[in-house]
């Protein structure tokens, strides 16, 4: 602000409180997500069984004749391994999507999100819609939150269901663009450079041109009372200014409707997996490992001792507080599930740390969500290894912690 002069005299700043902004539109995604997990509960019940059911069958047949056939035995074993895995991965999947756990903007490979998507569709929507992708070499990938785009590219693939009640074709397609300062001027929402456009097309009933412009809207609805909140497309919304990034729709009645998700484009860098690390044994260190479920306790003691390390077990806090106390100067480092009856691991932890503020600790839970986080991130743990974690990832996460 300046005076008559025209001199400065001060500054005028203007602030607005959105924190009550901020937490109804968490509330309005969680709404959201909870809606599309019921609509997808069927389909993932049915993923599960799937899974489960080789499984079950492979167990049983390895506990009977059939454990002689050396090839067959490892076949079956790698059958419940890529099983189980398929499980796992699904499990988080859906924790993550009801819980809406955010974390940092992470690089994304579109072509593994697109993958994941559909997997679980085809698993879900009827036999009578066909699905289809164009994905070409060479895409570029997205920072962002991986639960919230594959929330966008649920709600977008169950409006394409529902726009295909006499079956139909869905088709995913990506490619790379550029978009320039003319294209910023007839697009507000765009900015100069460099974008991924994922489309989602599909051929069924189409939305009226007097409907087009009010599908993004807060409970808006075309569905029958009780089939939907109108939240998808409003949420869908949000998710990508969120990311930068902005939506462009075109519909035909009776011929399917088309919505372009445009990204911003970053440069990726190579995915490093900790499976494709070498497995490395240990030295002699003693690991105390402590879990209430007595199958966990025994695979990781099997994994432990045939990698050169020497093994102690608890079965709850109170044991390992008690055994600790015991073999203090021999235990090298403590590998403390989170989720015990009679002691929890947190509480243990903390225990553990009053008698050691230099122990080593790896803290083991199922549940991935940033409560867990922030309470383990509290009581000094070095390392969160997420649960069902394979015999690679225990070994190297120990190596690592270890010797860097």
């Amino acid at each position: 602000m300046r005076d008559s002069a025209g001199d400065p005299k001060s500054i005028l700043t203007v602030d607005t409180d959105i924190t009550q902004k901020k937490q109804l539109e968490e509330q309005f995604f969680r709404t959201q997500r909870l809606e599309s997990l019921g609509t997808l509960a069927g389909g993932i019940a049915h993923d599960l069984n799937n899974i489960l059911t080789p499984i079950l069958a492979a167990a049983q047949l390895l506990q009977g004749k059939c454990f002689q056939d050396e090839e067959l035995s490892r076949q079956l074993l790698t059958l419940i391994e890529s099983n189980a895995k398929r499980g796992a991965a699904l499990v988080k999947q859906v924790l993550s999507f009801a819980r809406g756990y955010k974390g940092e903007p992470t690089i994304i490979q579109v072509q593994y999100l697109i993958s994941e998507i559909i997997q679980i569709a085809k698993q879900t929507f009827p036999k009578s819609i066909e699905f289809s992708t164009v994905i070409p070499e060479g895409i570029w990938a997205i920072a962002g939150d991986t639960t919230q785009l594959h929330q966008v590219l649920t709600n977008l693939l169950v409006n394409a269901r529902d726009a295909l009640p006499d079956g139909g074709n869905i088709n995913i397609s990506v490619e790379n663009k550029f978009i320039d300062e003319a294209y910023t001027r007839m697009n507000l929402d765009a900015k100069v450079g460099h974008y991924i456009v994922i489309t989602v097309a599909d051929n069924g009933i189409g939305i009226p041109p007097e409907i087009l412009d009010r599908i993004f809207e807060p409970f808006f609805t075309t569905k029958e009372v009780n089939t939907g909140t109108g939240l998808g497309l409003s949420t869908v919304l949000g998710i990508m200014r969120s990311h930068d990034g902005f939506i462009k729709v075109s519909s035909n009645v009776g011929r399917g409707s088309k919505f372009d998700l445009f990204l911003p484009a970053v440069e990726a860098t190579p995915v490093f997996k900790i499976e494709d690390l070498d497995v490395l044994p240990g030295q002699g260190e003693l690991i105390l490992v402590v879990d209430d479920e007595a199958q966990i306790r025994e695979i990781a003691t099997i994994i432990l001792e045939n990698h050169n390390y020497k093994i102690l077990t608890a079965s709850n806090g109170i044991e390992a507080i008690a055994l600790y106390a015991q073999h203090k100067h021999q235990i090298n480092a403590v590998l403390m599930d989170l989720m015990m009856p009679e002691m929890d691991g947190i509480t243990a932890i903390r225990t553990l740390r009053k008698m050691s503020n230099q122990l080593q600790i790896i803290a083991c839970s199922g549940l991935n969500s940033m409560d867990v986080f922030t309470q383990a991130a509290d009581v000094n743990v070095q390392v969160i290894l997420s649960k069902p974690y394979t015999a690679r990832e225990l070994l190297n996460t120990l190596h690592h912690l270890f010797r860097g």
